[in-house]
């Protein structure tokens, strides 16, 4: 089995995707879609920047999304559909696109806004995140307790066995970070984020965006789509836009994610989008696995080959 991986927020680049846009009318489709969705020329903000501007969260979520569904068009015309596939927070919206659950043009609009409600749901400077590495999530959980003194801080971003995001009010995320250095983690890093993401605080975000996810016209996924809230893969509409809902506020089990996928049989993995952190984390949780991405346009081939490969096993084995 093969499964597609779509990257979340920090992935985006000014320029991402711009090798499909020129090459693939496809591809091109996807950008002119996102204009006309938006009513904007986000086509010309991905492509040209400026950065300041993409990092936006408001403008960041469609602008990642749009690069991705680019991307995988071209793979999708090649031939190249998964068995499975599952995104990173805002990657489970690309995810969806791809399985047929939602529309390209519904998922660049509700991720516009819900980039704009979960900046708006904590005060610019009130809120933080952190990278912990080396600390299991027993050990994360622990920190995050002893540090919160009312406050909210807690696990966002689960990508790996020792390797936890956590978020909250910045005071607390920053005695959590001590605590964690006490109990032994190896690292402890703030990130720079313009919001904490996956944690109580985004509360108020997804009571704006539910009523919206719940309007929004779904279908029963082609292929299933693994969830960020529960590893658990989905496979009718009911069930997606809950745990779409369910996301915002809840953290991404990215390792129990990849767990299942393994556990499914996925011995093929392909992160389609900007950047490689679902590949290197891919490499680290799915040893023996192939695990390849595709950016640029010279990473179709690998990709081809790999599903060139896994037709040619099944004919084998039939």
């Amino acid at each position: 089995m093969i499964a597609f991986l779509f990257p979340g927020q920090g992935s985006q680049t000014v320029g991402m995707a711009r090798g499909f846009a020129e090459q693939f009318e496809t591809s091109r489709a996807v950008f002119e879609e996102a204009d006309r969705a938006l009513g904007e020329p986000l086509s010309d903000l991905i492509l040209t920047g400026p950065a300041e501007k993409l990092t936006l969260t408001e403008n960041t979520q469609p602008a990642i999304l749009t690069a991705s569904i680019a991307i995988y068009r071209a793979l999708e015309a090649r031939g190249c559909r998964p068995d499975i596939v599952a995104g990173h927070s805002l990657g489970e919206y690309s995810a969806h696109v791809a399985a047929g659950t939602i529309s390209f043009r519904d998922a660049v609009c509700i991720v516009r806004h819900r980039g704009r409600y979960m900046q708006e749901a904590v005060p610019v400077g009130t809120g933080a995140m952190a990278a912990i590495l080396g600390l299991d999530s027993a050990g994360v959980d622990q920190a995050c307790r002893d540090a919160a003194a009312g406050e909210v801080v807690s696990a966002a971003n689960l990508n790996g066995p020792s390797q936890i995001v956590i978020a909250g009010a910045a005071a607390a995320v920053a005695r959590a970070v001590e605590a964690a250095k006490a109990l032994g983690a190896k690292r402890a890093v703030p990130l720079q984020v313009s919001a904490p993401f996956h944690c109580a605080l985004m509360k108020p975000a997804q009571d704006r965006l539910e009523p919206e996810l719940r309007t929004l016209p779904a279908r029963a996924p082609r292929i299933p789509v693994v969830a960020n809230v529960d590893a658990e893969p989905k496979r009718d509409a009911a069930e997606a836009i809950n745990a779409l809902v369910a996301q915002i506020a809840s953290p991404v089990r990215w390792d129990d994610v990849m767990r299942r996928l393994v556990a499914e049989g996925v011995t093929g993995f392909v992160e389609v989008g900007p950047g490689t952190v679902l590949s290197a984390l891919a490499k680290k949780s799915a040893r023996g696995a192939t695990v390849l991405n595709v950016a640029e346009p010279a990473d179709l081939a690998a990709v081809e080959e790999l599903f060139a490969a896994a037709r040619a096993e099944t004919s084998a084995s039939s």
